[in-house]
């Protein structure tokens, strides 16, 4: 792994130099867009419109118009800014981890300690482990000021970014507003399905079935060139039996069904 950024995690007068890691990574086939005629690649090419040039990224900076007028800032000019200049993680408070809620989770990292000593580094650890709390840090990155959580993974720290608080829409569905009626009768069978169900989870038992046959598909095609029966490769797809309306449908009928269902395949 390559390191992404240098700079320290700080909380009151503990200072620990560290290593910004990215956590995870894309496992997607590489694809790239082609003239179906004739199988041409198809490029994007950054033409400025004033001059009709093409422009190099060394000579592409960012502006912003307030519909008058157009400011333009360069690298430098972003580069000045007190808050990218920080290379601190800075500790702003330690809270239950319960009360941030999902939905706020970013990129993940992971923290090398940046120093000959670890002790500082393995403190910090061994404190968010006893308090049973992630940190709230603030910190930037990538032209960003960001908000994060440092938690541990095994023995390792990890920030992960979060979402500002108005980053999250809040949602408003006109069909959540409609009173409906949940009988006992159909709680008790549900609470039976998610029984059927329950097992400890594990990311490793599951994959990616897209990108498994994507690469099938790209071997086949690869093999067989145009004259590729994907049928054969695949197998008859069924039937799509969804109808263009929504359906009024026997919940504790489809209930029973499914939960006769997971007690077959238990």
């Amino acid at each position: 792994m390559r390191a992404i950024w240098k700079g320290a995690v700080t909380f009151g007068l503990v200072n620990v130099p560290v290593k910004l890691y990215s956590a995870t990574e894309d496992h997607d086939v590489g694809l790239h867009q082609v003239h179906d005629g004739d199988g041409g690649r198809i490029r994007y090419q950054r033409r400025c419109e004033v001059c009709g040039e093409v422009i190099d990224y060394a000579h592409i900076a960012k502006a912003y118009d307030d519909g008058e007028r157009t400011v333009v800032l360069t690298a430098e000019d972003l580069a000045a800014l007190p808050v990218e200049r920080s290379r601190e993680i800075d500790v702003v408070e330690f809270v239950p981890r319960e009360q941030i809620d999902p939905i706020m989770y970013e990129s993940a990292y992971y923290l090398e300690p940046d120093s000959t000593s670890t002790k500082a580094y393995e403190l910090l650890v061994r404190t968010l482990e006893a308090s049973d709390r992630v940190a709230v840090v603030n910190f930037s990155l990538r032209q960003r000021s960001r908000l994060g959580v440092l938690r541990v993974r095994g023995d390792v720290l990890t920030l992960q970014g979060l979402r500002w608080d108005d980053e999250v829409r809040q949602p408003a569905f006109p069909a959540l507003e409609e009173k409906v009626t949940i009988s006992d009768r159909e709680l008790k069978m549900a609470a039976a399905l998610v029984k059927g169900f329950e097992s400890d989870f594990m990311p490793g038992k599951f994959t990616d079935d897209y990108q498994a046959q994507l690469t099938v598909l790209i071997q086949a095609k690869l093999e067989e060139g145009d004259a590729l029966d994907t049928a054969a490769t695949f197998g008859e797809r069924p039937p799509d039996t969804r109808g263009g309306d929504a359906e009024v449908v026997d919940l504790m009928e489809v209930l029973r069904r499914s939960v006769e269902k997971s007690r077959r395949h238990a």
